[in-house]
């Protein structure tokens, strides 16, 4: 059994901020981890169930909210997988243990292997993505049971009708599904998906791109090459074509072009670089 590396070394944290700490308001969610307790409680532990590990401090709110949401995350996983808390004042070599520069910082601990997750703040759904893929992984080594994974009925009806062609029946079960669990990530991404396959089915794409090059300024003809461009990977270049016209555009017209941004955004990781820089880039142009 190995502790992190260079966990006896000397630490300063002093980029994390100097202010005292303030008294936590309610309950404390998870196991705090210790420099007497890593190597005698969690890494044994993560042999049998993966653990995850947040280090956080009360003078971030923003980690604050990030462990609420992990113990509440936690709880509902039956026992799956456990959390562990660091607070980085007054357990700061075991934050230097895990590298922390900054807060929130998660990281995994999966048969005694770390395996770092996120330096940021994180939307409840998004954290619960990065979880089951740390649960899938465990399981490849033979670490507890993948998640199995819940389909809404909705869903289900809107992936029947896509594998039929069905478009307009997708879109309204993914729509059903939206009202339902508003700002749900899988029903927002399936229809964005959705809108996007039926923008461009049975569309010449190369012809689309030619005819796109030629009218730099024609608002249909640039969205429908964004479009086709996505459709084969080319997310950048699309993002890059559209935030040209939101620049030069006012009004309605801008703001048509905006919408279609964002629907291209929901149909890529928020975390990608490409997607960041393009959001800058919106902010910019619109403010």
């Amino acid at each position: 059994m190995s502790l992190p590396p260079n966990f006896a070394r000397a630490v300063d944290l002093s980029s994390l901020g100097k202010p005292k700490p303030e008294p936590q308001e309610g309950p404390i969610v998870g196991s705090e981890v210790t420099k007497e307790n890593i190597g005698e409680v969690f890494l044994p532990l993560s042999t049998t169930r993966a653990v995850i590990i947040l280090c956080w401090s009360v003078r971030s709110p923003e980690s604050v909210e990030v462990l609420n949401i992990l113990g509440k995350l936690e709880a509902q996983s039956d026992g799956a997988w456990t959390l562990g808390r660091v607070d980085i004042d007054s357990q700061p070599e075991v934050a230097q243990a895990f590298q922390t520069k900054a807060i929130p910082f998660a990281v995994a601990i999966i048969n005694e292997q770390m395996v770092p997750l996120f330096e940021q703040p994180y939307p409840e759904e998004q954290i619960k993505m990065v979880i089951d893929k740390v649960l899938s992984l465990a399981a490849q080594q033979g670490v507890g049971e993948a998640p199995v994974e819940k389909i809404e009925p909705e869903e289900e009806e809107a992936l029947t009708a896509l594998d039929a062609g069905d478009y307009p029946t997708a879109e309204a079960a993914y729509k059903k599904l939206l009202a339902r669990k508003p700002g749900d990530h899988f029903a927002t991404l399936g229809l964005a998906q959705t809108m996007l396959l039926q923008r461009t089915d049975g569309v010449d794409g190369a012809k689309v791109m030619e005819q796109a090059l030629n009218d730099p300024d024609n608002i249909a003809l640039q969205m429908q090459c964004a479009d086709i461009e996505v459709v084969g990977g080319y997310v950048e270049p699309a993002f890059n074509r559209l935030l040209r016209l939101v620049q030069i555009l006012t009004g309605d017209e801008q703001k048509l072009v905006k919408e279609r941004v964002l629907e291209l955004f929901a149909l890529v990781d928020p975390a990608d670089p490409r997607v960041i820089k393009a959001r800058a880039a919106l902010a910019n142009a619109l403010y």
